[in-house]
C-alpha cells in the first residue's frame, strides 16, 4: 500500500530520501569528527575571542590589533556590506541607463552600449579588478602632485574630489550644531544626528503610506482621487531639511595640507577599485535584464501612450519601465546576490572584507581552517537569505494582481 497506492506513495518516497539524506549527513559528520581527531585537532569556536595581532586599513568601526578575532571578523563583514550597497546601488543605476540606451533609435549611441557590455559581460571580474587596481597604482599621481600654483594634476567634480595613488580624497559631512553619540558599547557609538535622521526617514515613510491608503479608500468610495504629490514630498524632504539647517550640516571638501589632503574623508583606493570593477560588471548584465524585460512589453502599449500625446520619455517613465519592473525583478535578485559573493574577489585589490580576515589572515593565523570556513559559509547564506527574502517582498508588491 505504500508503494502502490497513490494516496500514500509521494510520502512514502519522501520520507526514503529524507532518512538517506540524514544518513549522508550523519556519515559526513562523523567523518569529519573522526579525521579531526585523528590529526589531535578539535571543532569548537574558541580562536573568535583570541587576540587577533593583525591591522585592518579599513575600519568602520574602532579596531586595533589587540582585539579579537570575533571584532576582526565583524569589521570585514562590515567592509564587505558597504562595498555590497554601494556595487547593488550603482551597478542598479548604471544598468537600467545602459539598457535604455541599448534601445535608442540612435545607431551609433545604440552600438557604443552594446560594445560596453559584450566588454565586460564576458571579461572575468577579477582581470577588471586587476586593470582598474593596475590604473590607479601606476597612473594616479602622489597627492604632492596637487600641491604648488601650478599643479601636475587638479582635482575634478568642482574640485570637490582628488584621486592619488594612494587613496581617493572626497567632501566628507560637518556638522556646526554636533548633538554628541550615543554609546552603544564595544567602543561603537551612533550620532544623535543619525538616529534623528533615521527616525525622520521611517516616519515620512509611514505618513506617506498613509496617505497613500487612505486616497485609494477616498478614490474607492468617490471615484476622485486627491492631489497627494506635494504632501508626501513634503513629509518625506520637510523633517530631514529641518533637521539639516538644525545640525548645520555642510560638505567639507579635501584640501591639501602638507603632504596629505585633509579636512575631507580619504577613502583607500581598495574599497574604489573594488566598486567599480564590481559596478562595472554587474551593470553590464544588468543592462541586459532591464533590456530583455522592456523588449518584453507589447509594443501597443507604447503606442497608445503616444496617441495619449504623452513622449517617449515620459512613455519610458510612467508606462514601461512600471510593467517592465515585472520581469526585471526576479533575474534583478540574482545579480544582486552574484556582486555580494563576488565581492570575496576583494582579497585582489587587498580590501579587507569577511573573505580576507575571517577567511585569509584569521584562519592561516591560527589554523582553524574548518571552523572559518563554515562560519563564512553561514554568514554568505545568511546575507544571501536577506537579500533574496528584501527582493522577493518587493517583487510581490510589483507583481500583477489578480482578481
Amino acid at each position: 500500500m505504500l508503494v502502490y497506492d497513490r494516496r500514500y506513495r509521494s510520502m512514502t518516497f519522501q520520507v526514503i530520501v529524507f532518512i538517506l539524506v540524514m544518513a549522508l549527513c550523519w556519515w559526513l559528520i562523523s567523518n569529519t569528527i573522526q579525521n579531526l581527531a585523528a590529526l589531535g585537532k578539535d571543532f569548537n569556536f574558541g580562536f573568535l575571542f583570541q587576540r587577533a595581532g593583525y591591522d585592518i586599513s579599513q575600519r568602520p568601526i574602532p579596531y586595533t590589533s589587540d582585539d579579537t578575532h570575533l571584532r576582526a571578523t565583524f569589521v570585514g563583514l562590515l567592509n564587505t556590506l558597504i562595498v555590497s550597497v554601494l556595487g547593488c546601488v550603482a551597478a542598479t543605476i548604471l544598468g537600467v541607463a545602459i539598457g535604455v540606451a541599448r534601445l535608442s533609435k540612435s545607431w551609433l549611441f545604440a552600438r557604443l552600449m552594446t560594445v560596453y557590455v559584450e566588454i565586460f559581460r564576458n571579461i572575468p571580474l577579477l582581470l577588471w579588478i586587476l586593470i582598474i587596481y593596475a590604473i590607479f597604482t601606476e597612473v594616479m599621481p602622489p597627492p604632492s602632485a596637487y600641491r604648488g600654483d601650478d599643479p601636475a594634476w587638479s582635482m575634478i567634480l568642482f574640485d570637490n574630489v582628488a584621486l592619488t595613488n594612494r587613496y581617493t580624497a572626497i567632501p566628507s559631512l560637518g556638522m556646526t550644531n554636533d548633538p554628541g553619540s550615543l554609546d552603544l558599547g564595544a567602543r561603537i557609538t551612533v550620532n544623535w544626528a543619525t538616529i534623528a535622521f533615521l527616525v525622520a526617514i521611517i516616519g515620512g515613510w509611514f505618513l506617506r503610506d498613509m496617505i497613500l491608503k487612505r486616497a485609494q479608500a477616498i478614490q474607492d468610495r468617490t471615484g476622485h482621487r486627491p492631489t497627494t504629490w506635494w504632501i508626501n514630498l513634503s513629509v518625506m524632504t520637510v523633517p530631514s531639511l529641518l533637521l539639516i539647517w538644525y545640525f548645520g550640516l555642510h560638505l567639507m571638501s579635501p584640501e591639501l595640507k602638507g603632504f596629505n589632503f585633509g579636512g575631507g574623508l580619504n577613502v583607500h583606493n581598495s574599497l574604489v577599485v573594488l566598486w567599480l570593477a564590481l559596478t562595472l560588471y554587474t551593470g553590464a548584465f544588468i543592462a541586459e535584464i532591464v533590456r530583455g524585460g522592456i523588449l518584453a512589453i507589447s509594443h501597443g502599449q507604447s503606442e497608445a501612450a503616444f496617441a495619449l500625446g504623452l513622449p517617449p520619455n515620459r512613455t519610458m517613465n510612467l508606462v514601461i519601465l512600471p510593467q517592465a519592473l515585472r520581469v526585471i525583478i526576479p533575474p534583478l535578485i540574482s545579480q544582486y546576490l552574484n556582486l555580494m559573493k563576488n565581492s570575496s574577489l576583494a582579497i585582489a585589490a587587498s580590501y579587507m572584507d569577511l573573505r580576507a580576515t575571517l577567511g585569509g589572515t584569521t584562519l592561516n593565523q591560527t589554523g582553524r581552517e574548518l571552523e572559518s570556513m563554515v562560519l563564512m559559509m553561514l554568514i554568505y547564506l545568511a546575507l544571501s537569505l536577506v537579500i533574496s527574502a528584501g527582493m522577493n517582498m518587493f517583487n510581490r508588491r510589483v507583481r500583477l494582481k489578480e482578481r
